[in-house]
């Protein structure tokens, strides 16, 4: 006598696996990787607005309300750029791409995310925290992903302005305000920006070419690239030291070292790419991105436990 499988017995646990299948489709809509960075940067400015460590709540308040803003652009830019992402290798694994997820379901789901940090912030923190969230994701997706991604050479740079707007809602969520500090910090990722898109973009310049997005890797020669990412790194450091004012020694010494070290690299890919031979722009894009957190924890620390170098006197 033969037992004939259940074919039912699996279901449940199919069930369960789809399910988590459509919920990493979901969370790879609002793309992780830029919402890691996003609260690296927001944290320490609320920090430096406290000159200490401010609320605990408030902290996770504004890294709930950032996350879901974050996540929001993210979701819209995948709906916006569908087709790009489906010629270029690098993006052909997202969710729309490989129709994971309709496309009305994740219009609907970026809409929705984009409402509730609104709200989310405007309850927890202040408006005007929750009116420039709002002001960053409108300008990531229109000004930035429907406009200039498509149409100019530096669409990187005014388009890195979405991801410049962290700190200063961190600063706000804090002190109902944006100082100066936080204009200063604006400045450090907005000059940052373009040396670590440029370098991405010159490793995966054919991508870029064949989707037909004029990166400035695709629209100029290597060299001339290259030396574009030296002068807004020096513009990077620079704005990072008009920040030594309101903190103390520690991120006075660290901002100087830091500085040092990434100038130091972007200047022999610059070298390199000048003497003719084939550069490694991902090692100054991976650097770019330990460079910008290493910056903005050592504003954390210093926040935390230095006197401000003006209280020195």
């Amino acid at each position: 006598m033969s037992i004939t499988a259940d074919p039912t017995a699996d279901a449940p646990q199919r069930g369960l696996s789809r399910i988590k299948d459509v919920v990493r489709a979901y969370v790879a809509l609002t793309k992780p990787r830029i919402i890691e960075q996003l609260l690296v940067t927001t944290i320490p400015a609320m920090l430096l607005a406290q000159r200490g460590i401010p609320s605990p709540w408030l902290v996770l308040w504004t890294m709930v309300g950032g996350t879901l803003a974050a996540g929001s652009a993210g979701a819209l830019n995948c709906v916006v750029d569908a087709d790009i992402d489906a010629v270029m290798k690098r993006t052909s694994a997202r969710p729309l791409v490989r129709h994971q997820v309709p496309v009305r379901n994740a219009l609907v789901f970026g809409v929705v995310l984009g409402v509730l940090s609104c709200g989310f912030l405007w309850l927890t923190s202040n408006w005007v925290a929750a009116v420039l969230c709002v002001g960053a994701i409108l300008f990531y997706v229109f000004v930035y992903t429907m406009w200039l991604k498509r149409r100019t050479s530096q669409n990187i740079v005014w388009g890195g302005i979405a991801g410049c707007m962290p700190v200063v809602i961190g600063w706000s969520a804090v002190t109902g305000d944006v100082g100066w500090p936080a204009f200063v910090l604006f400045g450090v990722i907005f000059f940052w920006t373009p040396p670590h898109s440029w370098a991405l973009a010159m490793k995966f310049r054919d991508d870029y070419e064949r989707a037909g997005v004029p990166m400035l890797p695709v629209v100029l020669p290597a060299r001339q690239v290259s030396f574009r990412i030296v002068l807004y790194s020096w513009a990077m450091v620079l704005c990072g030291l008009l920040l030594v004012p309101a903190t103390s020694w520690i991120y006075a010494v660290a901002a100087v070292v830091l500085g040092a070290w990434f100038l130091t690299a972007v200047h022999r890919l610059h070298n390199v790419y000048r003497g003719g031979e084939e550069g490694k722009p991902m090692k100054v894009f991976h650097l770019s991105n330990s460079y910008l957190c290493a910056v903005f924890v050592m504003v954390a620390v210093d926040s935390a436990v230095g006197l401000p170098i003006t209280g020195w006197f």
